[in-house]
């Protein structure tokens, strides 16, 4: 089986900021949600997590995760797509490419240093070709422990959704979902 859970929220997610790479930590309420998750999935089984390199999906995974011997692995695949210039605003102006990219995915074009979709679904696909595609066939329980966006590519990959509804699988904070 394959699980995929969102990081605990942050204080940027609180102010509704774009986070994107910038390495943000979970705040008090985050890691409520991580302790949570940790309740709510005390009876599945995981044999391994692969997790994001930020700080937020780490200390996340580091929480749900908590006596259970589980090894935890970074991977920088699994890190958060990269919004770049925009990165830490909370008010996207009208026109912006930003904008774009949440009101018409399909439309979006990369600009001030941001990543690209197609970008995102190379990385993300490289990670569960590699990665995921060997240990479901061993018949392992996986669990990623990542981000909105990046957490989108994989679902809609995984449940072939079209770019057009990308921001419909946006999951909440601490959300799990099992995918196959």
């Amino acid at each position: 089986m394959l699980y995929i859970m969102r990081h605990g929220k942050t204080e940027w997610n609180a102010k509704r900021k774009l986070q994107g790479r910038t390495d943000i930590a979970l705040n008090a309420e985050g890691r409520a949600m991580a302790e949570n998750a940790a309740k709510q999935c005390a009876n599945i089984n995981f044999d391994v997590c692969y997790c994001s390199p930020l700080v937020r999906a780490k200390e996340t995974a580091e929480i749900v995760l908590k006596g259970r011997n589980i090894p935890i692995i970074t991977d920088d695949r699994l890190v958060e797509m990269c919004f770049g210039n925009y990165e830490g605003i909370d008010d996207i102006p009208p026109g912006c490419p930003i904008k774009v990219m949440f009101e018409s995915p399909q439309d979006y074009i990369p600009d001030g240093g941001a990543e690209s979709f197609a970008d995102l679904y190379a990385r993300t696909g490289d990670f569960l070709k590699k990665v995921i595609e060997p240990l479901a066939e061993r018949g392992k329980d996986v669990l990623i422990v990542g981000h909105g966006a990046m957490n989108s590519s994989i679902i809609c990959r995984i449940m072939g959704i079209p770019l057009e509804k990308f921001w419909s699988t946006l999951t909440d904070n601490c959300g799990l979902i099992r995918l196959i």
